[in-house]
C-alpha cells in the first residue's frame, strides 16, 4: 500500500494544476443560461458555503452525507415563489478531479416540493417504498425521493480527492422544477443524462452549498 500512496501522491503533484471544470457543473450548463440562482442552500452542522466537510463525510470514513437545507431567496427578484415548485433535484459534483469529466457523487431526484431538508438517515434504501413502487426497478431511498446512477453506482459516493492534489470543491447543487419530471421517459436510476433531457424547460430556479475537502499526507 506504501507504493500506491507514494505513485498516487506523484501524479496528484503532477496533475495539480488539473483542477476547476466549473463549467461543467450541472448548473453551468446551457439549461440554467436564463434561470435565476434564487434558492438558498445551507448546511444547519457544517455552516454557509463553502465550508470544510470532515473526514466522517469522505470515502475515508463514513461517506455520510451532510445535512442540508434550502429555501428561496427572497433578496433575488425571480417571479418564482414556493407554491411554484413542484420537485426538487438534488446533485453532487466534484468540477477538481483531475480528469475530462466532472464525476457526479450522488444524484437524486422527485424529491416533493414540501422537502426542503436532507439528513444522513435519508439516504438509505426504502425496500417497502421500492416494493410498492410500479417501477420495482426504481430505487427509492428513506428520505421519500428516488436515486439516480451515480459515477460508481452506490447510494452516495464521499469526497475521496487525491493525497496531494489539495483541496477539491464539491457543489451540491439543488434544482427547482416547476414540472414533475416524467419518471418513464428515464431509467429506473436515471441517469444525469435521462434528468438533464427530462428537466429541459422545467427548471425554475436552482442554488448550491460548496463543501471543502482534502486528503492530506
Amino acid at each position: 500500500m506504501g507504493f500506491f500512496r507514494y505513485l498516487e501522491y506523484f501524479l496528484a503533484r503532477l496533475l495539480y494544476s488539473q483542477k476547476g471544470r466549473d463549467a461543467k457543473l450541472l448548473t453551468r450548463s446551457d439549461l440554467f443560461a436564463d434561470i435565476p440562482k434564487n434558492i438558498q442552500v445551507t448546511s444547519p452542522t457544517l455552516g454557509a458555503s463553502p465550508a470544510h466537510l470532515t473526514v466522517e463525510h469522505s470515502q475515508l470514513g463514513a461517506s455520510k452525507f451532510p445535512d442540508l437545507s434550502w429555501s428561496l431567496d427572497p433578496t433575488v427578484k425571480s417571479g418564482i415563489e414556493q407554491g411554484d415548485v413542484k420537485e426538487w433535484l438534488l446533485i453532487c459534483e466534484d468540477p477538481d478531479a483531475p480528469l475530462p469529466l466532472v464525476p457526479n457523487h450522488g444524484v437524486y431526484y422527485a424529491i416533493p416540493a414540501t422537502k426542503t431538508f436532507v439528513i444522513p438517515d435519508d439516504f438509505q434504501l426504502d425496500n417497502a417504498a421500492k416494493t410498492a413502487a410500479a417501477e420495482p426497478e426504481a430505487k427509492w431511498l428513506a428520505g421519500g425521493f428516488r436515486l439516480g446512477k451515480n459515477l460508481r453506482g452506490t447510494l452516495y459516493s464521499g469526497p475521496r480527492p487525491p493525497v496531494g492534489h489539495g483541496e477539491h470543491r464539491y457543489f451540491f447543487q439543488v434544482v427547482a422544477l416547476k414540472d414533475n419530471l416524467d419518471t418513464k421517459k428515464m431509467k429506473p436510476v436515471a441517469t444525469r443524462d435521462d434528468l438533464v433531457r427530462e428537466m429541459q424547460g422545467k427548471i425554475c430556479g436552482w442554488g448550491e452549498w460548496i463543501g471543502i475537502f482534502e486528503q492530506k499526507w
